[in-house]
């Protein structure tokens, strides 16, 4: 097949704003892309170097670009966010969520408003508050509604053709509107207190009701009085549980975590100074986006296709490169000025890593999630070619500082994910320090000796982070005990070291091979690699750091615990220990003269 001629195409580029689309040779539609300018951006494309397995394997099909100029970058945004939503390019981070979010509705037009859920075009008169994450916190704030103002609820319908009060009322959740049980003038006031409180002004609110219950007091209306005081309990109790005080107006909270090829971006909604809850989206990644490209390529869709309202002021956990071009245009979108930050402080900073925790928490739990283990489990297999689901994998790796504390990590995954349960650490003696290979050696060969002895469970495949010298040893280790049926699997780093450019080695057939970054294999690999790596790592430092802060005085022959605290209370220290002659330890009660010398010999030396 004709390879696309980029050198001819870039010659005649246009250095203006612009829209790229990118097109295999069958005509189909691969990468949608906004520049400010066209012949830099397109040509960042076609460098020798430096470009992610993604960006290679998009260019590799690419056999035809077409571009549109447009006036300004802004332009360029909002063109780039049709033609995504029309065509949904498979390279580009595709917002798969049409629904719009919920809003409270307050009805105006009727002579007893109703408060009620309402998803969709605002073309009813009234107040519409939101937008909420869900329909469930709508209907979770509906009910704190009817406990605490007893506005009504009911559908219209069934409250015009009410003659006596309903299961709501007698229940103390709504003044009976519906046949006359409550005046015009008191269920407007509730009315009011209700639109006070969903526009976040509970401080006026319960003032208002502090008022209220004086009066009604001062009035010896002892019933009253105890509503305006359960009232105020009730929201004092609302305001506590938002535990973020001191914030004022409409924003947004986004922050987007990515691993193994994943990523998730979670949205926390503030509004009126409450926090309304907060909902997650999994965009698909096809390159290799970091988070500011993630959060990038999500808000435009997320905001601009009109179905929810653009507060006015967005924060995120990354610094955006156009950050100011999304402004323009989430501005133009809103008819008023919106800003996104990524630094902030106090209040602002406490929600944002909320959600940063959040979008880390979920992304893990969405990496766990069965149908996408078995997903990546089905993927090894065809890799692998085996014959059947394998059910078992271990990863051992090497950590150590320059030779010293080495540790071998030994991590288990089985289909349900990690089997923390069966992890094991080998703690590296009688080897040349620095030498992999021969640390390998030794835990692999006390891992499967013991396995062997106790016929326990062999792995399906076995990874060893590292390449075949490593992979090497483990094969010498199952031949020598006879072990057979288990695949083994060397994961090398690439050049640049970076995720998604590992070297798979296999054991049986000296095969190397790259996989694509987007395979579900690789990202199975890099997961039980990363557990790998962190288990040994955190094996190795506390290793380490127990041998350096034993104490010398712990190793010298005849000195116990009570002749060492002696010394320590006499000297102050260990090195005041070192830094003193025999005579001086002599004085010591229960140090003889021959200890002090033997106590003085060692501690030099070993200096």
């Amino acid at each position: 097949m004709i390879q696309f001629d980029h050198k001819s195409f870039l010659k005649t580029l246009t250095s203006r704003p612009g829209v790229y689309q990118m097109y295999d040779g069958e005509g189909k539609l691969l990468y949608v892309g906004k520049a400010k300018n066209l012949k830099n951006r397109v040509g960042s494309y076609f460098r020798a170097r430096g470009l992610t397995d993604r960006t290679v394997s998009l260019v590799g099909k690419i056999r035809d670009i077409q571009v549109t100029v447009t006036s300004t970058e802004v332009d360029a945004l909002l063109l780039e966010h049709n033609l995504i939503k029309s065509h949904q390019p498979p390279y580009n981070i595709l917002l798969r969520d049409d629904k719009s979010f919920p809003y409270i509705f307050l009805s105006s037009e009727d002579k007893f408003p109703r408060l009620s859920l309402h998803r969709g075009s605002k073309r009813r008169k009234g107040a519409y508050f939101g937008p909420y994450p869900s329909a469930g916190a709508v209907r979770e704030s509906l009910h704190l509604m009817q406990k605490v103002f007893k506005v009504r609820q009911c559908e219209d319908s069934y409250f015009s053709n009410r003659s006596r009060p309903c299961l709501q009322y007698q229940i103390d959740r709504c003044s009976g509107p519906c046949v006359d049980l409550v005046s015009e003038h008191e269920y407007g006031q509730q009315v009011e207190n209700t639109s006070l409180f969903l526009r976040g002004k509970s401080q006026e609110l319960m003032v208002r009701l502090a008022d209220e219950m004086e009066r009604a007091a001062q009035a010896l209306a002892f019933e009253d009085a105890a509503v305006y005081r359960d009232q105020i309990g009730q929201l004092q109790q609302v305001q506590a549980s938002q535990g973020i005080e001191g914030v004022s107006g409409d924003l947004d909270i986004l922050a987007a975590a990515t691993s193994h090829g994943r990523t998730c971006v979670q949205v926390l909604f503030v509004r009126n100074a409450r926090v309304l809850g907060s909902r997650s989206y999994y965009p698909p990644l096809k390159l290799e986006e970091s988070v500011a490209e993630v959060l990038a390529a999500f808000l435009p869709q997320f905001y601009l296709d009109g179905a929810r309202d653009v507060p006015g002021e967005i924060v995120v956990n990354a610094a955006l490169e156009a950050g100011d071009v999304l402004e323009q245009a989430l501005s133009a979108a809103a008819d008023r000025r919106v800003r996104i930050r990524h630094r902030v402080r106090e209040s602002r900073g406490q929600w944002l890593k909320l959600a940063v925790q959040t979008a880390e928490t979920n992304l893990r739990a969405h990496l766990a999630d069965r149908q996408t283990i078995l997903g990546r489990y089905q993927a090894l297999q065809e890799l692998l070619a085996l014959p059947e689901r394998p059910e078992r994998l271990e990863c051992f790796d090497i950590s150590h500082s320059s030779g010293e504390a080495t540790v071998a990590s030994c991590v288990v995954f089985d289909q349900h994910g990690p089997r923390k349960s069966d992890y094991r650490r080998f703690n590296i003696e009688g080897v040349t320090p620095g030498d992999d290979y021969a640390a390998m050696k030794q835990a692999l060969h006390r891992r499967y000796k013991r396995l062997k002895a106790s016929e326990a469970a062999l792995p399906d495949v076995l990874f060893i982070d590292g390449g075949k010298g490593q992979v090497s040893q483990a094969m010498d280790v199952l031949q020598e005990l006879q072990l057979s049926g288990v695949d083994v699997i060397g994961v090398a780093k690439g050049p640049t070291r970076k995720a998604g450019l590992e070297m798979l080695v296999n054991g049986n057939t000296g095969v190397e091979k790259r996989l694509p970054v987007d395979h579900q294999a690789l990202h199975l690999i890099q997961q039980i690699r990363d557990e790998a790596h962190r288990f040994a790592i955190t094996g190795h430092r506390g290793r380490r750091d127990k041998a350096r802060s034993r104490s010398l005085l712990e190793d010298i022959p005849g000195v116990g615990g009570q002749r060492r605290r002696e010394l320590l209370r006499h000297f102050g220290s260990a090195q005041g220990v070192q830094n003193a002659n025999v005579e001086e330890l002599k004085k010591i009660s229960g140090i003889s003269n021959r200890l002090a010398q033997q106590i003085y010999d060692y501690l030099h030396s070993s200096q």
